[in-house]
């Protein structure tokens, strides 16, 4: 048959199983979209293209299978850098699709020209710049293969105007990528890992954002129970660990348990799997779990050693180390080891306020998650109301949370919201935000609107950058710098403007009933949640300190 190079990619997407596609049309792209309106492909028009690539984060986090989103030339691909370089630094599959001026034009600083190609090396696990109709039948299935095999990641493929219009014969179409089984790790190795597990006297987990790339939940619990170890989590890995698991610690690192820190800090043995010793779980890495020796399972050779310096690594996918491992494990008793850690919990029990405010933070998330069911997908921007989610809020479930962790991206949360949403139409979807968040990607309410999905936005509302504000006060000599917002917006009425129905916590004498009212209801909604202006996120590390050196609400004070 003949066929274009747009009709060949809408073809080629259609076999690797791609339904739904956010994007924005574009000079460059239009032989793109003119192909698409033939295609079995939903189109999702967003508002801005860093829209489409959190809501291809959405869509990909979700189900772990890589999502596709569209740009065109210039400023069109420019705006997808920063939901690329998230989704590389906390290993989502994407395919991004640009266009490009044609051919005879590049590096002539042509109308919207840009190096996408070169732009995004550092941030993808591949870049394509196709020069034929040809090359896209190879370049399609070998980007998904990239995307989604080893350790996830974004792919681009940029493709030139002339590419996207040149026909040519097709007379087979190649095979579409599947993922395949994972090669088995070496038996000896595995024999090592098991040995070291079974001598050590108070080891413990540390489950990375890997441990759910690799569906690989279930097998780290029965690790834990197998041989009786508490278990930590990163930011990433939260979800990969039931919080009800009476083995379950919390979450490590900068903002996690005080207690978990300290049970961390005397471990004999630190279990990391899918982890990456990132800065914000660490702290001072010299400092961190230094009576330890440590164990590192993780796909990505790259990561091993990288950080912190391991006694034995295997370089595999966690699921298929852990299901050589398990057998080899006899089941272990660790009594001493147990009471200890309960000692500590009892010493440094979780920070929970006095206050009976509904609108005090911690009280606002404990009546979120009564009201919601344990397979509710949460969604959050970056800030405060993200770290005190992490602390506070009892995933149970793996791919419940989306947050962007290492690029720690403001106006990620609604849009990867509404890609949970499309993938996900029976289970409901909140994304927690902030009043500072929530303006990087505010117009994506007109997608969300324009889509009518079970969504419903909660902004936790302190009029300003609440983490910035909160380290001027700690580490700044509370000199206050560009961290207050001084025009504060209606967020319930912008919400309405939108077409979303729109509520605020701060306009009602029973803000428990209205919350209840707008997360029981259907289609898109947006809360106002008026919070406190000076409430903190607490216990923290100070920057540069070791995790045992958190600061508490009464050392918060005299910092």
């Amino acid at each position: 048959m003949k066929i274009n190079g747009a009709g060949i990619i809408c073809k080629m997407l259609e076999r690797q199983g791609i339904h739904t596609v956010p994007g924005i049309p574009g000079g460059t792209v239009l032989p793109l979209y003119d192909a698409l309106r033939e295609s079995s492909i939903e189109h999702i028009l967003v508002r801005h293209e860093q829209g489409a690539g959190f809501i291809a984060q959405g869509m990909a986090r979700a189900t772990g299978r890589a999502a596709v989103c569209i740009g065109t030339s210039g400023p069109g691909a420019t705006n997808l850098i920063t939901a690329i370089a998230d989704a590389k630094l906390d290993s989502i599959p994407l395919v991004v699709i640009t266009g490009q001026v044609p051919q005879s034009m590049i590096g002539t600083d042509a109308f919207q020209e840009v190096d996408m190609f070169g732009l995004t090396l550092p941030i993808t696990k591949h870049s394509f710049l196709v020069r034929s109709p040809e090359e896209l039948l190879e370049v399609i299935p070998r980007a998904f293969k990239i995307a989604e095999s080893g350790r996830p990641g974004p792919v681009c493929i940029d493709v030139p105007k002339d590419v996207q219009v040149r026909e040519i014969e097709v007379a087979e179409w190649p095979a579409p990528w599947t993922p395949r089984p994972t090669k088995v790790c070496p038996p000896k190795r595995i024999a090592q890992l098991a040995e070291m597990i079974q001598s050590a006297k108070r080891p413990v987990l540390y489950i990375g954002g890997g441990v759910i790339a690799a569906n690989a939940s279930e097998l780290v619990q029965e690790l834990a129970h197998r041989i009786d170890a508490p278990a930590a989590c990163s930011l990433m890995g939260l979800g990969a660990f039931p919080a009800n698991d009476p083995l379950y610690l919390g979450m490590l690192g900068m903002h996690g348990a005080r207690h978990t820190n300290f049970i961390l800090d005397e471990a004999d043995l630190l279990i990391a799997i899918g982890a990456r010793f990132g800065d914000r779980a660490t702290g001072k890495v010299a400092e961190f779990c230094k009576h330890a020796s440590i164990i590192h399972i993780d796909i990505d050779a790259s990561e091993i050693d990288k950080i912190k310096k391991t006694n034995l690594s295997v370089t595999a996918d966690a699921g298929q180390a852990l299901r050589q491992l398990l057998p080899m494990l006899e089941a272990q008793s660790r009594p001493d080891w147990a009471h200890r850690v309960e000692a500590i919990k009892l010493q440094h029990p979780v920070h929970q306020t006095a206050s009976v405010d509904p609108l005090h933070p911690l009280n606002l998330l404990k009546t979120i998650s009564e009201m919601l069911p344990p397979d509710t997908i949460i969604t959050t921007d970056v800030g405060q109301h993200q770290m005190w989610t992490a602390m506070h809020y009892p995933f149970q479930k793996p791919r419940t949370l989306q947050t962007s962790g290492g690029l720690g991206t403001m106006g990620f949360g609604m849009p990867a919201a509404i890609g949970a949403a499309l993938t996900n139409p029976d289970q409901r979807v909140v994304c927690i935000s902030g009043d500072g968040s929530i303006l990087m990607n505010i117009q994506e309410l007109a997608t969300l609107a324009e889509l009518n999905l079970d969504v419903t936005v909660i902004i936790f509302n302190n009029e300003h950058l609440g983490l910035v504000r909160q380290q001027q006060e700690l580490f700044y000599g509370e000199r206050y710098h560009a961290s207050k917002f001084h025009a504060c917006p209606d967020f319930a009425a912008i919400a309405e403007g939108f077409g979303v129905k729109g509520y605020d916590l701060g306009r009602t004498e029973n803000p428990v009933a209205m919350l209840h009212e707008a997360l029981s209801g259907s289609g898109p909604r947006l809360v106002n949640a008026p919070i406190h202006t000076h409430a903190n996120v607490l216990p923290m590390v100070p920057p540069g300190a070791a995790n045992r050196e958190m600061l508490e609400e009464k050392e918060a004070a005299k910092a």
